[in-house]
């Protein structure tokens, strides 16, 4: 499959410079890095704990459960 990409300048002439001393085509090479990169990227667990309480013998909830937009937040793991 054909398709364009746009890279910094700095960035082509680095993967040029690389695929050419090591005797690649640049299109190997990408093709080559973004295997390495897509089989080191491990997947998300979809079970993370909701968290509800803070610290040991405090009522204060960390999630307002009525407040959609901070629920989805904490269960996007941002609280």
């Amino acid at each position: 499959m054909r398709t364009t990409l746009n890279l910094s300048d700095a960035l082509a002439s680095e993967v040029k410079a690389r695929a050419a001393a090591e005797g690649r085509t640049l299109t190997s090479f990408i093709e080559e890095a973004l295997r390495d990169r897509l089989r080191r990227q491990t997947p998300e667990s979809p079970h993370m704990p909701l968290p509800t309480f803070g610290d040991p013998g405090t009522s204060r909830f960390l999630v307002d459960i009525d407040d959609r937009d901070a629920l989805w937040d904490a269960l996007d793991g941002g609280a």
